[in-house]
């Protein structure tokens, strides 16, 4: 494929796979630019339902307008009847990617977050849903500015479904409860999603696994995740309750819309974040005696007014024990003028 002229597209390099096709960097060969082409596998070409998901990925994200989503130039075909989708190529990592370095920081998870949130919610009020809203599929740019791939299995709601009873569409990790029953699913099978990646990307664990994926499952149906402060230090609480209720197992219970997501999720971005552990958050234990400090060992004020406190008290104490005796003058008896004196011999 590398190097083949494909309608007006030079193909230069593969750039990944995805659950709908191999992705390739091309040059624009018209308007001299670079692009990437996304091609549906050969084998399945011939699938009626892979092809029709492919149309309404193209349908679909090309009606989208938002710069924290990915656009779609055109779809076209190739000679030999195989399908392709051109769209920008962006520049960057994915946010997997950037996981196996290091979990990000906090302030950088929220931001990444609420661009996600901002660009599914446009997607949302146009009834779009993504349904395979995964690490792998947000891109990172240099800049920062977050980029949302691969609509491949976006249905537009109300519509028929295009897989067959009792197939789920999506990554298993990131599936919400009722995606791996494989039900019908709404808007809110993203929020669960984006709690999935925040939650990842704060720990660099995933919420919910297994060795495979029936295990997996299990654990989306049946298990809570690990709250976020027993992982890493400094998770303000508030944030913790944010993931929580995003993965909630009963959509009722989670955000309804993104946009209160957003919002929340920006409050404790303008919050300053404090390093919170266990003991911090709990009651003071009693103090101990290596606790209490002896005077000697307090501060300077404290000190000088305990010591004049103890001279004036020794003071007083000196004047009371010390108090002289009044002094007795012997008063000398009166003596009337008629009196007789004996005096001894």
């Amino acid at each position: 494929m590398i190097g083949k002229i494909i309608s007006h597209y030079k193909i230069l390099e593969k750039l990944g796979e995805g659950g709908m096709g191999d992705i390739y960097k091309a040059e624009d060969t018209k308007l001299d630019r670079i692009v990437a082409l996304k091609f549906l596998p050969v084998e399945t070409t011939r699938d009626k339902d892979m092809k029709t998901r492919f149309i309404h990925e193209a349908k679909a994200a090309s009606s989208l307008q938002h710069h924290n989503i990915y656009t779609i130039h055109e779809i076209d075909e190739t000679d030999e009847g195989q399908l392709f989708i051109v769209m920008d190529c962006y520049e960057g990592k994915t946010v997997e990617e950037k996981i196996k370095q290091s979990p990000f920081e906090i302030d950088e998870a929220l931001d990444i977050t609420i661009q996600i949130a901002q660009g599914l919610d446009t997607a949302h009020k146009k009834k779009i849903i993504h349904r395979d809203i995964k690490s792998a599929n947000i891109i990172v740019t240099p800049d920062g500015i977050v980029k949302i791939v691969d609509f491949g299995i976006a249905k537009l709601a109300g519509q028929t479904q295009v897989t067959k009873d009792g197939t789920s569409l999506g990554t298993a990790s990131y599936m919400s409860p009722e995606q791996t029953l494989g039900k019908e699913v709404d808007h809110r099978t993203d929020i669960w999603s984006i709690g999935v990646v925040l939650y990842e990307m704060l720990t660099g664990l995933q919420p919910f696994q297994g060795d495979y994926e029936q295990a997996v499952v299990y654990s989306i149906m049946n298990e809570e995740p690990k709250p976020l402060t027993d992982l890493r230090i400094g998770i303000p609480l508030e944030l913790d309750r944010i993931v929580n209720k995003a993965l909630a197992k009963e959509p009722n219970e989670r955000y309804q819309h993104l946009d209160e997501l957003i919002v929340d999720l920006k409050h404790v971005k303008k919050e300053p974040v404090k390093e919170k552990t266990e003991t911090q958050i709990s009651p003071p234990p009693p103090p101990t005696p290596a606790d209490i400090k002896p005077v000697w060992k307090q501060p300077i004020p404290i000190v000088v007014s305990a010591f004049a406190l103890i001279v004036i008290v020794g003071v007083v104490l000196n004047s009371i024990i010390n108090k002289p005796e009044p002094e007795v003058v012997p008063v000398a008896p009166k003596i009337s003028s008629k009196s007789i004196a004996v005096l001894p011999f």
